[in-house]
């Protein structure tokens, strides 16, 4: 029996590609308005929503499920609407405390990364966070051990 290949998500960028994307955001120096990021946080949601193997219904019945209140469909709806502010409206937001929740239900972190990067954060998932920890221990190891050489060579030029 063999075992099923997973599919690669084509608009999955790599690590590298991503450290590219934030050092040329940096690079700019333009920080006005850097951190409204509402249009982009709104848009993420509605792709999550698109893309996700449930429908809005069944997001929100998860989503309540998590939070232990509910979640309904029209609210999921008024925080990915555009039509309020054409409309006069003011623009109804997703609250933070529920942006967990739907990034579970839904299967999608964009939402999360999103506002990592605003703060100047990496949002890894977990086996890709521990790989991170690991290389940083690494080299911690290896910058003790280039110390270690550099002290023992030290000692033994103060014993000739």
């Amino acid at each position: 029996m063999s075992k099923e290949r997973r599919k690669i998500d084509d608009r999955q960028l790599s690590i590298f590609e991503r450290l590219k994307d934030f050092e040329a955001a940096s690079e700019t120096g333009n920080n006005a308005g850097q951190f409204k990021i509402i249009d982009r946080l709104r848009a993420s949601i509605r792709e999550a929503m698109k893309h996700s193997l449930y429908n809005r219904y069944q997001i929100a019945g998860e989503m309540s499920h998590l939070l232990a209140e509910t979640i309904t469909k029209e609210q999921l709806d008024s925080w990915t609407r555009e039509s309020d502010e054409v409309n006069g409206r003011t623009p109804r937001h997703i609250p933070a405390e529920y942006l967990l929740a739907f990034c579970k239900a839904t299967g999608c972190n964009d939402p999360l990364i999103i506002i990592g990067r605003a703060a100047g954060l990496w949002v890894l998932p977990g086996p890709d966070a521990l790989r991170a920890e690991i290389q940083h221990l690494d080299e911690r190891v290896e910058q003790a051990k280039a110390e270690k050489r550099r002290r023992v060579m030290f000692l033994r030029e103060m014993e000739r």
